[in-house]
């Protein structure tokens, strides 16, 4: 209960709280407490106490060692002492001192054992019978206010010791300032506990009833009038204190039951005469300069003596003990009175705009979340509520929390206006977090990430740094790079996921436990699919990122099918922890105590007021705030300068009729506002949430807008307005913007939205304007019906509209350049085509370019229809059919594709056979690589393709060979490669050259030839830096390593298309991407890069972007490698799913993924034991006409190593001749790829020098195939080497030998991941022990 009120009052952390006062206990042992015990060291919690800990320490120590340092001094003696200085600020540090002493001697009476007090005893309650405990000396950062350490009651020996926690006061400790309190903040949370000898266990009850009537009666006047000797330095004087009244001659306590309460309405005096209604004591404390709030208690404490019963009537002494508590906690709002001379009309009321009022469980619910995301695992956290519910408050707890555990706050807000651009939000909130990390992390921290972010990205750091362009803040390099990729340039089959894919590897590099990153997206409401799609790609995956997302938004505004219920399904789908909020009103309670801080008043006597306040507003905090506002401009809430208070008339408010609409309330004010501000507030509101201060300049050059600069002013003057952190200006509330757009009738908001349009138009025009030219594009598009009448600007706002789309389209916004696009065709007349046939053909172009990427594919196809309807010639629509043929490979509509490219070269003058025989292709290979060799040189190289018919054509043989590869035999690809190849060496180089070069050498690429085919390899990528290409590079690099790659390392080629899948995923190219992966699985797979745990993950990651984009081109593939993966772990017992791959799913003749499933049947069944298996995929592999090469020479190996197994335990040598030419071949391989295979061949010698009973040889050759395998990091064939060499050790009788060679193998199998190859070699091992 201490740390909830502490954390309430103080706006401390709850959590950080509870874990300081257990830590000041646990402090003295040596272990750590519970909340923070087995938390990792990155943790928020394990971050704070670790800071924390020696703070707590040094303040405990001062209270342990101030206990010895104590005094006490009589009460009477200590007034006397405590004389009040003319200095105001000492003035303040003795009303705070006696206030102390005042609630120490209340909480002592409520505590205090009934049988040793008497509550009715003028002496036992009186100046004279209290001591006051006090530090001599002062500790650390004290002041004087804070020297009362106790009470002591002098006539029963009771006492009571007043004490700040020492776990509160190190929390706001200034570190570079010891000795002061922080920001001069004067309130303190003080507890209170008898002395151990006092306690006993018949007391008082904590002052929920007094047992006797009379006596509480009593004991209310005495500490009445003990209270005023304390304040007042006076005496009180029973019968001859001056009285201001008739019946001066009677005791105080008499008159009190005398006193008239007619005027008294709702439990509230309303006067407007300082001393007709104010008791004398009262009115006597006023004179003397008591402050308000202590004379109105002793006044509240002889009220409850009237038997008349007064509304603000203490009732108890637990409720003079609250007040005093709160008094002290805040004495700025509470205790002290208002600066004087400020007059009544000019009062404000103190509302607490910062504060958070009961959302204490919910607070502590997002903070625990948020603990969790720094463990590494994402999180989302969804809030709904109302507007005005305190939604943006709550997650605004959280800000200052992440920060300083290291973490981002990144935060977008989306509104009614901008509905068109949600994507862009997105962008932006993940741009602000460059800047962030710029200015967070040190100098070579930040030069450490530029260079991961380098390596990472790669060529594709150019596209990031358009996409975000504050990413050019964290090394110059990379602003250079982002200039090398020219507007208009990107790739075009960039989407939507692509941009998503791309934001998202940046977020995995820049976040991660330790900096984990805070998305916070406010109104979800009026967010749309594509924008949710990223938070969803964030928050789903699995390799690295950490994001604490946070979105919030009023549920009662969002219907069943918006995207954010699409958004809590694919959390779901993906088991991403989702926690779901909604708020509801205060409670009554809760309302009360924001009522009594905006007042500064007892929340016992603000009860009248806000149960009014509760029935009106349903406890939304905004609400609360404008109706309190309109009761205090209606005059129904009054501050009385005699009184030094607020006052009302309860019932006075009820009559009134006042509406609990909280727009109508402000509209009311708005619309008393100067005609500049309302000018002001309705443009902005016509501009969204937020208004560039620049938009403001241009409208203020205007005669029709001048006013809007003095309207800003005042609008922030009248707090409507406010600065945020980016420099533009925004509406303090999003109830006030649309009271705003109210302010304009329904009729004229088309027509004002338009006006601003066109006068921003002109006055721009010509300018370099940024992105203001999607506000003036927009405001204008909003009279679309205006536009149509004026065909003066029909062609300016169809050329303004394609100036934004372009710009949207390089800011990877595709779906808001769909809309601008789908603006300018719609504002153009119907002879567009006739009278500007250039502006349609690019416009109407840009537009299908557009739906594309946004995904909406059919519009896309019927927009590409009306350009191969309306285009003049061939050349005119050879971008539309290329787009097309795109998107029907996109959809997997690959024959449609082939046909439609077909079609399209045959017209273009190539020929293009129904077949091809593979005696035909035969024949071209070799004459393609003879002209090669005849025409190459550096003159050929340079020599660029003129002919744009030819370029066109290289363009369309490049897409159909990739469908050829599917739904054609393999040599119908190399034919349209020899094809591309030719053209190229005849004509000239083109962008689509590199691509046929590579292709080719991985099609002919023979270990006999390697210097040739590395030596095509090289021009490839030669070509394809001096093109900069970008859609085409994934598909180079693909296939680079499908062929001269793989002379180089496996596990460097594994490495080099993971980079390539996730930048073919950036730019769009999906399905090369795809094709990266599954390529790089497979080469993972065969050289252990990853250990097996790690490789099934990130199978599983690649399968579930599958299902995502819904592409089934790798899908048997990833489960191929997976089921083989899944085998070496634990044959399938933990990690096997029910989606398999089985030979009924490639049994088809010329199904391409046989040779695949016949590799994989090899490799696995040779690894787990199965000899006979293993020989007989050999044999069905070996069938397939054209296995890949490096497949190929893998199989060999295996068939080796299984072939001299059979022969050591069946006898059947007729093998061994297979096995001296598999050695043989294999040696020309090692020649040429060592790295790859030089231990394989080692490895197949030592076996068949032991079989052979070559000894020494055979150890020999163990040896270095042990040796090469550890340094090519082949793990896994390190532990196979090691296996053979272990039992060829056994089968000689080498047991020590046999053991090490053993325990090598397990070693590396360990490492390796593989359980099952652990347990076969443990078995031997324990043979031998």
């Amino acid at each position: 209960g201490v740390a909830v009120v502490a954390a309430e009052c103080l706006g401390v952390w709850l959590p950080i709280i509870s874990l300081a006062r257990v830590s000041q206990r646990w402090l003295v042992g040596t272990t750590l407490p519970p909340q923070v015990h087995g938390r990792k060291k990155s943790s928020p919690r394990f971050i704070w106490y670790n800071k924390m800990s020696k703070k707590i320490l040094m303040a405990a120590a001062d209270a342990a060692a101030a206990k010895d340092e104590n005094t006490q001094i009589a009460l009477r003696n200590w007034i006397k002492g405590d004389a009040t200085k003319k200095n105001s600020s000492a003035k303040k540090e003795s009303m705070i001192r006696k206030a102390t002493v005042a609630y120490g001697i209340v909480e002592l009476l409520v505590r205090c054992p009934t049988n040793n007090v008497a509550l009715d005893d003028d002496a036992k309650i009186g100046t004279d019978n209290f001591a006051v405990c006090v530090c001599k000396k002062k500790k650390r950062s004290s002041s004087s206010w804070t020297d009362v350490r106790g009470v002591t009651m002098i006539s029963s020996g009771l006492s009571l010791s007043i004490e700040e926690p020492s776990y509160l006061s190190c929390l706001f400790e200034d570190d570079d300032d010891e000795g002061g309190e922080k920001d001069g903040q004067m309130g303190r949370y003080l507890e209170v506990e008898l002395d151990a000898a006092n306690k006993k266990t018949d007391c008082c009850d904590n002052g929920s009833a007094d047992n006797d009537e009379m006596s509480k009666h009593r004991c209310h006047y005495l500490l009445a009038k003990l209270f005023y000797e304390l304040f007042t330095q006076e005496e009180f004087r029973d019968d001859n204190y001056p009285i201001v009244g008739d019946d001066c001659d009677e005791p105080v306590h008499k008159q009190a039951k005398k006193a008239s309460l007619s005027e008294r309405e709702g439990g509230v005096v309303v006067s407007n005469n300082c001393g007709s209604d104010l008791f004398s004591i009262s009115a006597r404390m006023q004179q003397l300069r008591i402050p308000a709030s202590i004379c109105r208690m002793v006044q509240n404490l002889l009220e409850s003596v009237s038997e008349s019963g007064a509304v603000d009537a203490y009732k108890t002494l637990g409720e003079v003990g609250k007040d005093l508590h709160l008094l002290l906690l805040d004495p700025d709002r509470f205790l002290f009175d208002h600066e004087e001379g400020e007059s009544p009309d000019s009062m404000q009321l103190r509302y607490r705009k910062e504060k958070l009022y009961g959302r204490d469980k919910e607070e502590t619910l997002i903070t625990d979340t948020f603990c969790r995301v720094t463990r590494g695992k994402s999180e989302a956290f969804f809030i709904g509520g109302f507007s005005g519910s305190g939604k943006s408050m709550l997650v605004d707890t959280l800000r200052v929390r992440v920060k300083n555990v290291g973490g981002y706050v990144i935060k977008h807000k989306f509104d009614a206006v901008s509905q068109d651009r949600p994507l862009s939000g997105v962008i932006s909130a993940v741009n602000q977090l460059c800047l962030m990390i710029k200015h967070r992390l040190t100098s070579k921290r930040l030069i450490a990430l530029s260079k991961q972010l380098k390596d990472d990205f790669g060529a594709d750091i150019g596209l990031l740094a358009r996409m975000l362009p504050n990413v050019c803040a964290l090394s110059p390099e990379f602003s250079s790079l982002a200039g090398e990729v020219e507007d208009g340039n990107i790739s075009v089959k960039m989407n939507a996921r692509s941009v998503s894919f791309t934001l998202l590897r940046f977020v995995r590099l820049v976040s991660s436990p330790k900096r984990p990153i805070m998305l916070f997206l406010d109104d979800l409401q009026w967010a749309d699919d594509t924008a949710l799609d990223v938070v969803h790609t964030f928050l789903s995956d699995t390799m690295g990122s950490c994001v604490f997302f946070v979105g919030t938004y009023r549920d009662n505004e969002v219907q069943i099918g918006h995207a954010i219920f699409d958004l809590l399904q694919k959390l779901e789908t993906s088991n991403v922890p989702t926690t779901k909020l909604s708020l509801t009103g205060l409670d009554r309670g809760d309302l009360n105590k924001m009522v009594s801080d905006a007042l500064g008043l007892y929340p016992r006597i603000c009860k009248s007021l806000s149960d009014i306040v509760f029935q009106k507003t349903k406890g939304n905090p905004f609400f609360v705030l404008e109706f309190i506002q309109s009761l205090q401009s209606r005059g129904l809430l009054q501050y009385d300068s005699c009184q030094k208070r607020w006052v009302w008339s309860a019932d006075t408010i009820r009559a009134e009729e006042i509406t609990d609409n909280v727009l109508h309330l402000l509209s009311t004010k708005l619309n008393q506002l100067s005609n500049e501000i309302q000018l002001l507030l309705k443009v902005m509101a016509c501009f969204g949430a937020c208004t560039n201060e620049s938009v403001i300049g241009y409208l203020s050059e205007s005669p029709e807008y001048a006013g809007v600069r003095n309207g800003l002013e005042g609008a922030i003057s009248e707090e409507f307005v406010e600065l945020n952190a980016e420099g533009s200006f925004k509406f303090v509330h999003d109830k006030v913007r649309e009271a705003a757009y109210n302010l304009t009738p329904d009729r004229d908001k088309k027509q004002l939205h338009y006006n601003l349009g066109k006068t921003l138009y002109s006055i721009c025009e010509g300018k370099d304007v940024g992105d203001a030219i999607f506000l003036i594009a927009s405001q204008i598009n909003h009279g679309k019906e205006l536009i149509e009448k004026d065909d003066a600007l029909c062609i300016p706002v169809a050329k303004l509209n394609m100036k934004a789309g372009k710009m949207a389209l390089d800011g990877c916004d595709h779906k808001m350049a769909y809309f601008y696009f789908l603006a300018a065709l719609s504002s153009l007349p119907d002879d567009i085509w006739d009278s500007h046939y250039d502006l349609s053909l690019r416009l109407t172009f840009l537009m299908a370019r557009a739906a594309n990427s946004s995904c909406k594919y059919d519009e896309a196809e019927l927009t590409l229809q009306t350009i191969r309807e309306r285009a003049r010639c061939l050349q005119d629509k050879l971008p539309a059919y290329f787009l097309m043929v795109q998107i029907s490979v996109a959809q997997g509509h690959l024959r449609e594709a082939y046909t439609t490219c077909s079609s399209i070269l045959t017209q273009l003058g190539e020929t293009v056979p129904e077949t091809v025989t593979p005696e035909m292709v035969g024949s071209m290979i070799p004459e393609t690589l003879n002209m090669y060799t005849e025409v190459y040189d550096d003159d050929w190289l340079g020599k660029k393709m003129e002919d744009s018919t030819l370029c066109n054509a290289m363009k369309f043989y490049s897409i159909i060979l990739t469908t050829a590869h599917f739904i054609k035999p393999s040599h119908m690809v190399a034919y349209f490669i020899c094809k591309m190849v030719q053209l190229s060496l005849r004509h000239g180089v083109c962008q689509y050259t590199p691509q046929a070069l590579m292709i080719l050498s991985s099609i002919v690429i023979r270990f006999d030839n390697a210097e040739f085919i590395r030596r095509i390899a090289k021009n490839a990528m030669l070509l394809a830096e001096r093109f900069d290409l970008s859609d085409e590079m994934v598909d180079v690099h693909l296939h680079f390593h499908r062929g001269a790659g793989q002379l180089d390392s496996y596990q460097l080629c594994a490495t080099q298309l993971r980079k390539s899948f996730a930048s073919g995923l950036s730019s769009g190219n999906a399905n090369i991407a795809f094709f990266c992966a599954g390529q790089g699985v497979q080469f993972s797979v065969i050289s252990a890069e990853k250990d097996l745990i790690s490789l099934l993950q990130e199978i599983d990651y690649y399968r579930n972007l599958l299902e995502i984009y819904k592409s089934q081109l790798t899908k048997y593939c990833l489960l191929c490698y997976r089921e083989t993966v899944s085998t070496f772990i634990d044959k399938g017992k933990t990690t096997a799913i029910e989606a398999k791959l089985t030979f009924a799913d490639v049994s088809d003749p010329g199904n391409k993924l046989l040779e695949m499933f016949y590799f994989h049947q090899v490799f696995k069944n040779y690894w787990i034991g199965y000899a006979e298996r293993c020989d007989h995929y050999v044999q069905r592999y070996g069938e397939l006409s054209q296995p890949r090469h490096f497949e190929a020479y893998i199989i060999k190996f295996y068939h080796g190593l299984n072939s001299l197994d059979m022969i050591k335990k069946q006898a059947n040598y007729s093998k061994s001749k297979e096995v001296d030419e598999i050695i043989a071949s294999m040696k020309v391989v090692a020649s040429q790829s060592e790295s790859n295979f030089r231990n394989k061949l080692e490895l197949l010698e030592a076996e068949q020098r032991g079989l052979n009973n070559f000894h020494h040889d055979a150890m020999i050759f163990y040896k270095a195939a042990i040796e090469s395998a550890r340094k090519n990091k082949f793990i896994h064939e390190q532990g196979l080497a090691c296996e053979k060499a272990g039992f060829y050790c056994k089968r000689m009788k080498y047991n020590e030998k046999s053991l090490m060679y053993f325990n090598q193998a397990r070693e590396c199998y360990e490492k390796w991941g593989s359980s099952v190859k652990v347990d076969f070699i443990q078995k031997e091992v324990s043979k031998l022990m």
